[in-house]
């Protein structure tokens, strides 16, 4: 039987080596360090230290740009994974100096250097266009949904955190009332039992006055469709539609349910460009009318002289005006249009796919728009970057 010398992947052992020597040219890495050494600006991430003359010495935020953005690139969002690496990852190390900042640094770095990362994206977008890798021929949009981390306990409609309000008072008037049945007991267990009573319900009181603030400052924002959860108590009542009306367009006469021509007020434009004829009951027509109260929205109307009876309108499609929406399908429908819109494919879309799926971003760990939009921003730096890794003259 052949023999092989032995060899052990657990074993450990001590190496010397040159970190600068691990960044190989050619790879993303090498690329990462390159640009944020040599050629980008970041005296926007220096502002925030106040340790000139005192204080411990920090990180350097060249340092932890490299390390977050290079953990990024492998899919790593988590800082205490981001610091084990730093603590036994090679090319970690190397792009560290072999420093281990805590997982809290490179958390609380990520999120409160929202403007700076701005600005870093912007001067990345410059090189890549020094680098030739900006074809100034398409502009495309795309967009994508994402999870996010959001508080699910303080989400809701308005009558969902008016009864959580309401449930809060109740559990604090509980703990009030128990508070002080038992207030005269002096024993040490019991004192001790009162102040956890005191504590709850100062935690109960803050989180009802959260809720208060929220409600004062906040107006009920109404979605559409199946995602609007209080479209069924918004509908009105059911009307009469228009198709129930006996409309000639070549006579412009409009016939009501109840068998009465009623008038006609014009032909205009409406706000999508569309010619439309206007129709509308005379008062005297729908004051006296037996089926008003299921034609007309608001019935009264009908009764005083001020008031107006019925309308409708009619679109008349032989005579409707170009819109913007009109336009555009003509231009996407044309054959240029269709070439266009394949380019469009293949240079926003797979942008989302090599963030989303090669990169591993499926959900955004960080709360609030701003620190979101700044995770989200160190993304697409790690796309920029790793166009220029490939494609520009950072190859070393």
């Amino acid at each position: 039987m052949a023999k092989f010398k032995h060899y052990d992947y657990n074993q450990m052992s001590m190496v010397v080596i040159n970190y600068l020597e691990q960044i190989q040219p050619g790879t993303f890495e090498f690329a990462l360090h390159y640009l944020i050494s040599e050629k980008l600006d970041l005296s926007a991430f220096h502002k925030p230290y106040k340790n000139d003359t005192e204080g411990c010495p920090a990180y350097d935020p060249a340092i932890l740009l490299k390390i977050i953005l290079f953990a990024y690139s492998k899919g790593i969002t988590s800082s205490r994974e981001i610091q084990w690496c730093c603590e036994t990852n090679i090319i970690f190390k190397a792009l560290s100096c072999d420093t281990v900042p805590h997982f809290t640094t490179i958390a609380h770095f990520v999120s409160s250097r929202t403007q700076a990362i701005k600005a870093l994206f912007e001067q990345v977008l410059l090189i890549c266009d020094q680098q030739g890798l900006l074809g100034h021929e398409l502009f495309a949009i795309d967009g994508c949904k994402m999870r996010s981390n959001a508080s699910k306990e303080w989400s809701g409609t308005f009558k969902e955190l008016e009864q959580k309000r309401q449930k809060l008072k109740r559990l604090i008037q509980y703990h009030l009332s128990e508070h002080q049945e038992k207030d005269s007991c002096e024993s040490e267990e019991s004192l001790e039992r009162n102040n956890r009573k005191t504590k709850t319900i100062q935690t109960l009181d803050a989180a009802a006055n959260k809720i208060d603030a929220f409600l004062k400052q906040n107006q009920p924002r109404m979605g559409k469709g199946k995602r609007h959860q209080s479209l069924g108590k918004l509908k009105a009542k059911p009307l009469i539609p228009a198709s129930e009306f006996q409309f000639d367009p070549v006579r412009m006469i409009c016939i009501c349910p109840a068998g009465e021509q009623i008038s006609h007020r014009g032909v205009k434009t409406n706000e999508r460009g569309q010619c439309t004829a206007y129709f509308e009951g005379r008062l005297l027509q729908c004051r006296h009318c037996a089926i008003k109260d299921k034609c007309m929205k608001n019935p009264a109307s009908a009764n005083h002289r001020k008031g107006a009876g019925r309308q409708v309108s009619f679109a008349l499609n032989d005579q409707r005006a170009p819109t913007y929406t009109d336009w555009m399908k003509h231009r996407v429908d044309s054959p240029k249009g269709k070439q266009i819109y394949s380019h469009r494919m293949s240079v926003v879309e797979p942008v989302f796919g090599n963030i989303g799926t090669n990169k591993g971003l499926s959900r955004f760990s960080l709360r609030g728009k701003n620190k979101v939009q700044g995770q989200w921003q160190l993304y697409c730096l790690v796309h920029n970057v790793e166009k220029l890794a490939k494609y520009g003259g950072l190859s070393g």
